[in-house]
């Protein structure tokens, strides 16, 4: 015998809901308002007649527009000077990020309060474009790779997200690592580290993403052309004044749009290789049991 919830049971199964439809039809509408414009950059660098307006596929195929790119002799420098500061100033916001949250940890440290509070208040209030410009001159760092490796490393959001993450893991582990005889440093590189590879991918590649694509830094901090980076370059390749010669009846467009193709290489191969450690890392510090 039927009763009467189970029509009610089956309208409820049938019940069209109107969320995930125009969720997934938002969510479409973004990835072509973001992927139209590099799709549009791609086909130009591709494209070796002069490239108005939009295309789906190069009139006239070639790769002549990144052989050009390569073959600059005065673009090496900058994309060596790139990879130095992105490595080199990845590992060192990590290193400073990461003792940094492990000290915060720490609630046994007498001022760990007044010294958290003294970070974040640096995120709220910052010195200034000009006080910064003069303690760097100071301390003679002007005109180096340091200045550009040095200042943007020195991240309190990511310092605070790693130290959220820290903050989740169960403090059981750190009263057995102690009770096992390891000092805090031996805790923090045999147990906190490894425990945290999404944290570190996640923030590495967030650090990774800022040197690679810093412009503002060296416009301030750098006015010798042999320290210039990838960016720097590329904006004068934009402007037409340092344009790579356009041979094999390519136009100047073709170069151009290689150019900016080469800037972003990198991190269309890197973001893959780091998804499901960057995924993970999203949430960090946002649930904690």
């Amino acid at each position: 015998m039927m009763t009467t919830a189970q029509p009610e049971i089956r309208k409820a199964k049938h019940k069209f809901h109107a969320f995930p439809v125009l969720n997934g039809l938002l969510f479409a509408l973004i990835c072509l308002i973001i992927l139209i414009p590099i799709w549009k950059v791609l086909v130009d660098s591709f494209d070796l007649t002069t490239g108005y307006g939009m295309k789906l596929w190069p009139e006239k195929f070639g790769i002549a527009g990144y052989i050009s790119v390569f073959t600059t002799q005065s673009l090496y420098t900058p994309l060596v000077n790139s990879f130095i500061t992105t490595i080199a100033g990845t590992v060192v916001g990590l290193l400073l990020s990461t003792l940094g949250a492990y000290v915060l940890i720490q609630f046994d440290m007498p001022g760990r309060n007044f010294f958290a509070g003294a970070l974040l208040f640096t995120m709220i209030f910052e010195g200034g474009m000009i006080p910064t410009y003069i303690v760097m001159r100071q301390l003679g760092l002007v005109n180096t790779l340091w200045s550009v490796i040095l200042y943007p490393a020195i991240n309190v959001y990511n310092l605070v997200l790693m130290r959220n993450f820290f903050e989740g893991i169960p403090t059981s582990l750190f009263e057995s690592a102690t009770l096992d005889g390891c000092t805090p440093m031996q805790t923090f590189y045999r147990i906190v580290l490894p425990l945290s590879k999404a944290a570190l991918a996640s923030i590495g590649l967030m650090f990774a993403v800022s040197y690679w694509n810093d412009y503002t830094n060296y416009k301030l901090y750098i006015t010798k052309e042999l320290l210039y980076n990838f960016q720097m370059k590329l904006r004068s390749i934009m402007m037409g004044s340092d344009l790579p010669s356009a041979n094999g009846g390519m136009s100047e467009n073709t170069v151009q749009n290689a150019a900016v193709i080469v800037a972003i290489i990198p991190f269309m191969i890197l973001y893959p290789c780091l998804q499901k450690y960057f995924v993970k890392g999203i949430n960090i510090g946002a649930v904690k049991e």
